[in-house]
């Protein structure tokens, strides 16, 4: 795994039982979006592609939240809405519901269905489907 220095600081300010979720995250998010590059931006461990934000997690008092940017457009259900643009949510409440979750299939339709968050200032605040 290659958790950039970053990611890994945000995970030792965990307490044991989120850090230990957020690194099976950051694991499988790694291994299965090698193309990505995962940094933290506004706080949180998130991953781009060509500068668009996929996927990213963050502890908040219920939990910790996996918020998928582009995920209310994806076909697999199991998202919850999240926002007023694209963005979808999966709270997985331990590291064994990881694999409970269709978390591979969500992440190959990251990539898959992407909505150009990366130019949405430009685009006056029109979040639109990219054509990768």
């Amino acid at each position: 795994m290659t958790v950039v220095a970053d990611i890994a600081k945000y995970h030792e300010s965990l307490s044991p039982e989120d850090r230990e979720l957020c690194e099976a995250l950051a694991e499988i998010i790694e291994r299965e979006l090698p193309q990505a590059e995962g940094k933290v931006w506004h706080r949180h461990p998130v991953w781009f592609v060509d500068g668009n934000p996929l996927v990213g997690y963050h502890r908040l008092k219920p939990g910790v939240r996996v918020l998928f940017w582009s995920g209310q457009s994806f076909p697999t259900p199991g998202l919850i809405a999240s926002g007023s643009f694209q963005a979808a949510e999966y709270w997985p409440l331990s590291v064994s519901a990881l694999t409970d979750a269709p978390l591979k299939i969500w992440l190959a339709e990251s990539v898959a269905i992407q909505w150009d968050y990366e130019h949405i200032v430009k685009n006056r605040g029109l979040v639109r489907r990219t054509a990768f």
